[in-house]
């Protein structure tokens, strides 16, 4: 689990693919400090399993899935990528809850200043949006951020300078495809109201039971 907090932005060093999967490398040097292998690094809101580190990098597979879901198969060398180790039991959950797991892909349609902030605009497919409230929360790229304004096409959120030093998001191109990830809250409940149980109702001992079992 992660909170959407990132720790540092890293930049692609190698990515080799094959036909549908990838394995990526990645420099880095915060996320680097306590690292082993198996541990997982949420990579641009991804959750990935190390395979290999030295000093100055870390490596990463990427199955099918992953790549058909994430913007991981849109990167090249050199490309920054917002980073995050996993959650300790014993941290502060400065975010929000972070899986990892991505939803699908938006597109930055608009950046526009005010102030000390910066309001980005997000278009998302229905299935998406749907999960998504005002002042709710969105993993977008990694990155844990308050949702201020949300209709049926799109939604804004609105950046912190703090955020614009440590992320790349205010950094990409208008068109660039960036993660996301909901809320999980909203798919839980959506999954336990459309459950029903199918499981067949026994029945106790009766005199049809009796008949075909031959007790009567």
């Amino acid at each position: 689990m992660f909170t959407g907090l990132i720790e540092e932005i890293g930049s692609v060093d190698s990515i080799v693919k094959s036909t549908k999967a990838a394995r990526i490398t990645i420099k880095a040097r915060k996320v680097l400090e306590d690292v082993k292998l198996g541990d997982s690094i949420c990579t641009n809101g991804v959750c990935l399993t190390v395979t290999y580190f030295d000093s100055e990098k870390f490596t990463v597979d990427v199955m099918a899935e992953t790549m058909r879901r994430s913007n991981l198969g849109m990167l090249s060398k050199g490309d920054e990528v917002n980073l995050e180790r996993a959650l300790k039991l014993s941290d502060r959950l400065g975010g929000h809850i972070v899986s990892g797991h991505i939803d699908g892909l938006g597109k930055i349609e608009n950046y526009t200043k005010e102030d000390n902030a910066v309001w980005i605009t997000v278009s998302a497919p229905p299935g998406i949006l749907k999960y998504i409230v005002q002042k709710g929360s969105i993993t977008t790229d990694g990155v844990s951020l308050t949702v201020a304004y949300i209709d049926d096409e799109k939604f804004k959120v609105s950046i912190i300078p703090h955020t614009k030093d440590v992320t790349t998001l205010p950094h990409k191109n208008i068109g660039a495809m960036v993660n996301l990830e909901c809320d999980m809250i909203g798919k839980y409940i959506e999954k336990l109201m459309k459950y029903e149980d199918d499981t067949p109702v026994k029945k106790g001992i009766d005199i049809d039971f009796l008949n075909r079992h031959g007790f009567a």
